[in-house]
């Protein structure tokens, strides 16, 4: 008697989160916040877990689509929007990035210039909302929605009813707005930049749409399921900084040593991390911490960063070896001679080299891949052609991409006669200007480039 079908496999990622879900679910602790009715009443057994990969793969467990306020979980994003609308030095003109020990709230600036001391910080995210684009509170607020709607990939609405309740209960913010403005540092009254912050923390996400929002950041502000380039790359870095020092309130500390990702907490119960390059973290689970930290969340965070060795400091081996070298026969081409250019070519085969890279063109890698280049040329005499295949290259670091270009121009400055083959070049917008032009996309085309090459020195 045949078994009965074993389904459709699970993919282990997927069955990864299942099984931390299910282990973490009885996990007690903490409590609801009761600042506002919608976040007293969530149910303290919630519980979602949300994964998306800097490709834009998704896998959620438990109660991952349910709706809660995003809070103070919109800062980080709310800061990438400023640094892009107004720029990173009017940005941090305004705004320190400066851990501080104190409370999210606490009612401290800068003692020299009056700036908050960072965007994760409540007076910190009360002045960036200021700086998005936009001369009313009306419109800032739309470019917000606009631009929080494109990190998470689908229209965000807002909770009204929760964002009245915080603006009759924040004497704290209210006391923060008026204090920068006693320093000159809030470009905005009182109530509108009140206006507009408490608009952003009502803005309602799921765990899946943090997990995406974290993807975007990680995938260099490009949103992985719509293609949108919500924010310019170059300001990532600046973001995730920012959010690894600060992200976790007064936990920030233990967090980064414990978990080791860029992330940011809301008191609604949500969690976003970040493993930049690779994928984004998305938790809700309303129970918080004295930190007013998910207790879940946090616990998911921490076992998914060792599970799957997401640590940001965590050391990693050299994998494989990033090149091969070719020599004689190994770099002919499937190319049909005349009977005596196949003569001269296997007479000076040896005078045609091929150098194939591999993996992610790093610091690391891309040295690699100069040193055997300049080795290969050091034992060199009389003219050469070399083909250089980066058709396996993945990811590329930008000063990588810069060194080898170096290397490149070293190379045929010394005489060498240099092939270069690669995928289609559109794929390759972040090498332009540093490999020629020259480049051929098909081996078989670069070998026998560099055969025609020979046969036209030898005459």
């Amino acid at each position: 008697m045949a078994s009965p079908a074993a389904g459709p496999p699970v993919h282990p990622l997927l069955a990864r989160l299942r099984r931390v879900h299910e282990e973490l679910s009885g996990l007690d602790g903490g409590r609801v916040n009761d600042s506002a009715p919608a976040m007293a009443d969530a149910d303290p057994d919630g519980f979602g877990i949300a994964v998306v990969t800097a490709d834009g793969h998704l896998h959620a467990v438990g109660d991952s689509e349910r709706e809660f306020t995003v809070q103070s979980a919109i800062k980080p994003f709310v800061y990438a929007l400023a640094l892009a609308d107004a720029g990173e030095e009017a940005v941090m003109a305004a705004v320190g990035v400066e851990p501080t020990g104190e409370a999210f709230d606490a009612l401290v600036l800068e003692a020299q210039t009056g700036r908050p001391p960072n965007a994760m910080v409540n007076a910190g995210a009360i002045l960036t909302c200021c700086l998005v684009d936009g001369e009313t509170a009306h419109q800032r607020k739309q470019r917000i929605r606009t631009g929080l709607s494109g990190f998470a990939g689908r229209r965000l609405d807002d909770d009204e009813t929760v964002s009245e309740a915080e603006k009759g209960a924040g004497a704290r913010n209210r006391a923060l707005a008026w204090l920068m403005t006693d320093h000159g540092t809030l470009p905005y009254e009182v109530e509108d930049a009140l206006d507009v912050y408490l608009f952003a923390c009502s803005l309602l996400v799921s765990a899946r749409d943090l997990a995406v929002m974290g993807a975007t950041l990680a995938a260099g502000g490009h949103n992985p399921l719509t293609g949108e380039q919500v924010v310019p790359a170059a300001l990532v870095p600046t973001v995730l900084s920012v959010m690894g020092t600060c992200g976790m309130y007064d936990g920030a500390g233990s967090w980064f040593v414990k978990v080791g990702l860029p992330a940011k907490s809301g008191v609604a119960g949500g969690v976003v991390a970040v493993q930049p390059g690779q994928l984004g973290i998305g938790t809700w689970s309303p129970a918080l911490d004295e930190d007013g930290n998910s207790v879940r969340g946090i616990a998911a965070c921490a076992r998914l960063s060792v599970e799957l060795g997401l640590h940001e400091f965590r050391p990693s081996g050299p994998g494989l070896p990033p090149t091969g070298r070719a020599d004689g026969r190994d770099t002919r081409s499937a190319t049909v001679r005349e009977p005596g250019q196949e003569d001269v070519l296997r007479a000076h085969e040896d005078r045609l080299h091929l150098l194939r890279v591999q993996g992610p063109l790093t610091l690391r890698s891309v040295d690699v891949v100069v040193r055997e280049m300049f080795e290969a040329v050091a034992g060199w005499e009389g003219r050469h052609w070399l083909t250089l295949d980066l058709r396996a290259v993945g990811w590329v670091h930008g000063p990588a991409v810069d060194l080898l270009a170096e290397a490149v121009d070293a190379v045929t400055a010394g005489g060498v006669d240099l092939v270069i083959v690669d995928r289609d070049r559109s794929q390759r917008a972040d090498w332009e200007g540093a490999i020629p032009d020259s480049t051929v996309s098909d081996l078989q085309e670069a070998l026998a480039a560099a055969e025609d090459g020979l046969l036209a020195a030898l005459g």
